[in-house]
């Protein structure tokens, strides 16, 4: 059986999700967000330049990742753009490429792909990358970007698709010889204003039918007007070669009204239907992977792994060259993922070798970072899994942001448990923060996230505030993307953790639900533990490899034994001798198998667990915590509870649910009336003074209104929470012991003086009164 990061009994099965175990993803052609069916092309590595470049057709495609969300958010809108102008075509092409596709990654970086969704127009006969422009639109809805393909055809008059009609107003001369030069039975005329699209529109709607062409009269044109004596706008008039006419009866701004009509007229067919004279070819029909049966209790050591590499090698990689800023936020972000990142041995070796290479660097171009990020034989021991591999974050619009989410909670709760809990705010959020402002690819996710960071993180001053903040954040997120097409059915947006999984962590009162900010915080550091951390479905390590991940294993477990003793600065040294481990392990090699053997034996024995699944650890410092029971996996989310955007109101709590309101620190929930926690809030609310049980419940129902966020916040008893600063809870036990003891020294310093005043009494010749 796999087993955790560090030492322990491994959790349980979750035996609710084995009639899952063979679900598979529908469609091998369908992972990403679009399918061969949807009227556009899929294109890829094999077959983007070869449809757009040297192409007869303006192409128009978007650049995506099947992860983002404003991507999922945008896919019914440009699928529906799709069919709304496929009668455009050959004159205009719609395709989409999916940049979360390993095998799409450099192509995207090839053509300038900083941010998803990212829409560029080719036009026709383009013949590198740097022609493709961005798609300038004033909105995400049909009207706009049919507006905005028409404009940007419409600019490029130098080299107009052949497949397209003319789409500038005619002109009087123009249409005097019209039938002569044009061997049609019909000419529609719209007669329009200028900054109107109709027109044009209409002229792309009846590009593949036959025996008709649609012009545009402009509203400034007096002598057509007057002509055909046109007094509203936008209005149409049929002309016939034969030398009748007569008015199109529409009324208004309604192009399928128009195209309808034209449609239907006598003579008026569809041509042979149009299709790409370039598809792309195939991609290879892979089964996907089968649905993996996970622990909702556990962290799982692939999703925060992937995270990194997807991090490292696919966003970080699009820029084609490193600023000084965003070198600034690379470096920091490497940093902290060295310093906190509890992850494999090869993994943190990799990442120590990056980040000496990066610190005295002032410039990266794209090619020296992809070499940098690349695993290299000379280095066995140092290297970054080739793929990822989704476990606790599996599922289609999840995957990366799930993994990020987890590592940057890793990341938090490992800084609060390393350092010190008080003084600074740390370093991981404003990495984090550096991050995602530059790197992340969905850019409408990065402004909304650069957005609450300007607003409260700067209130952040401790380390355990930082788990708070990041914590409300996330919470804050999946409030607003509840419900939303990016929200994955199986998954839902819910407020985590929910209360049948950590009962602990919120609490009903008269009514209303709160969170209890300690419990929280208790929850995240157990949670979020190196021991919580499993290898589960990552490929084992062989060989050399996993023989000095063991070595160093035992030392860690040895040390970490002694740090629980005091002897923390031992375990330190035991840290900074890894490389003499090392070249150690290389003369063990040599020694005999049998001996090998015994010493496995004896480490399963030990472990209670095979010696394949053991996992090489580096500087275990931190203590290993017993896992709560209803402890739940980050962002993992059960099929069959919460359906709904925000958790429902439990009803009374049970008498074991019950605690001392006198000891809570506590906040509403998120999804009351959507507003989300604020924590800093709750840092500097003023304190309810002299309040005991009851009273606390009676300030609740007329509780002060916290406007930042509209969070209400009930604090905990004033001088409760004076005593209790800076005391432990040894430091406190140890208090009453003492007190306990004094306490009897001084009974029976007074049972012995009144027993001896006795005795004096009772003997003869002793003073009487």
């Amino acid at each position: 059986m796999p087993r955790r990061l560090s030492r322990g009994r491994p959790g349980p099965l979750a035996c609710a999700f084995l009639a899952a175990v063979l679900v598979l993803v529908p469609g091998a052609r369908s992972l990403g967000l679009y399918t061969a069916d949807d009227p556009l092309v899929v294109l890829g590595a094999g077959t983007l330049e070869r449809s757009t470049f040297n192409s007869s057709s303006a192409w128009v495609v978007e650049f995506y990742a099947s992860w983002c969300g404003h991507c999922i958010r945008f896919a019914p809108t440009w699928k529906a753009l799709a069919k709304d102008i496929q009668d455009w075509r050959p004159a205009v092409m719609l395709g989409v490429v999916d940049c979360a596709e390993s095998s799409n990654q450099k192509i995207c970086t090839e053509f300038g792909i900083a941010g998803y969704p990212t829409l560029k127009f080719f036009k026709a006969f383009s013949k590198k990358p740097e022609d493709g422009i961005r798609l300038h639109h004033h909105g995400d809805d049909i009207q706009t970007l049919r507006d905005s393909i028409i404009t940007s055809v419409e600019r490029h008059e130098d080299v107009w698709p052949p497949a397209c009609p003319p789409l500038e107003p005619i002109s009087t001369a123009e249409l005097h010889d019209f039938f002569q030069a044009n061997n049609v039975t019909y000419l529609a005329l719209i007669f329009e204003n200028k900054d109107s699209f109709l027109g044009r529109e209409v002229t792309l709607d009846m590009l593949q039918f036959e025996n008709i062409a649609v012009r545009r009269v402009l509203k400034n044109n007096e002598e057509l007007v007057r002509k055909f004596n046109v007094t509203t706008f936008p209005s149409g008039f049929l002309l016939v070669k034969d030398g009748s006419s007569s008015s199109i009866p529409m009324h208004g701004d309604s192009r399928p009204s128009y195209t309808n009509i034209l449609q239907k007229l006598p003579g008026v067919i569809r041509g042979n239907t149009f299709t790409p004279t370039l598809l792309p070819s195939p991609r290879p029909k892979t089964t996907p992977p089968p649905w993996k049966v996970v622990d909702r209790k556990k962290l799982y050591m692939a999703d925060v792994e992937s995270a990194v590499v997807y991090s490292l090698r696919q966003e970080a990689v699009r820029t084609p060259f490193l600023s000084a800023e965003k070198l600034w936020a690379l470096k920091q972000y490497v940093a902290v993922l060295v310093k906190y990142f509890p992850g494999r041995l090869v993994v943190m070796n990799f990442l120590r070798n990056l980040d000496l290479w990066l610190k005295p660097k002032t410039n990266v171009s794209e090619s020296e970072w992809e070499e940098a990020v690349r695993n290299k034989k000379e280095l066995p021991y140092a290297r970054l899994p080739e793929t990822t591999t989704w476990v606790g974050c599996q599922g289609e619009k999840r995957n990366y942001p799930c993994g990020l989410w987890t590592l940057f909670h890793l990341l938090t709760v490992q800084e609060a448990q390393i350092s010190p809990k008080y003084g600074s705010p740390g370093e991981v959020l404003p990495a984090m923060r550096a991050y995602v402002r530059y790197f992340f690819g969905c850019r409408e996710c990065a402004e909304h996230f650069e957005g609450m960071a300007a607003e409260s993180m700067d209130k952040v001053r401790t380390k355990d505030g930082a788990v708070l903040w990041l914590w409300s954040r996330h919470n804050k997120v999946n409030a607003r993307l509840a419900g939303t097409e990016s929200e994955n059915p199986k998954f839902p947006k819910i407020q985590w953790p929910p209360q049948d999984l950590c009962w602990s962590c919120q609490i009903n009162i008269n009514g209303r639900r709160l969170w209890d900010e300690r419990a929280i915080l208790r929850f995240f550091k157990i949670h979020f533990s190196p021991g919580n951390i499993y290898l589960d479905f990552l490929k084992p390590e062989r060989g050399p490899l996993a023989r000095y991940g063991r070595d160093l294993e035992e030392k860690a477990h040895e040390a970490e034994g002694k740090l629980e003793e005091g002897g923390e600065e031992e375990e330190e040294e035991n840290g900074r001798a890894d490389e003499e481990e090392f070249e150690e392990d290389k003369k063990r090699r040599d020694k005999p198998e049998t001996e090998r053997v015994e010493k496995k034996k004896s480490g399963s024995e030990r472990s209670g667990s095979p010696d394949l699944h053991k996992p090489s650890i580096v500087k275990m410092s931190t203590k290993t915590k017993k896992l709560e029971e209803d402890i739940v996996d980050l962002d993992t989310f059960s099929e069959q509870h919460y359906k709904n955007k925000a958790m429902k109101v439990p009803g009374q709590a049970s008498n074991r649910h019950r605690r001392n309101k006198r000891d809570l620190g506590l906040v509403l929930m998120q999804d009351e009336g959507r507003k989300s926690f604020d924590f800093d809030a709750v840092w500097e609310r003023p304190r309810h003074k002299d309040l005991g049980p009851q009273q606390l419940i009676g300030a609740l129902e007329e509780e002060e209104e916290v406007r930042e966020e509209g969070m209400v916040t009930v604090r905990r008893n004033q001088w409760f929470h004076i005593l209790g600063v800076g005391f432990s809870r040894l430091d406190v036990s140890l208090c009453i012991v003492l007190y306990f003891l004094s306490s009897m020294c001084l009974l029976g310093m007074y049972t012995f003086f009144r027993m001896r005043t006795r005795y004096h009494k009772g003997r003869a010749g002793f003073p009487l009164a």
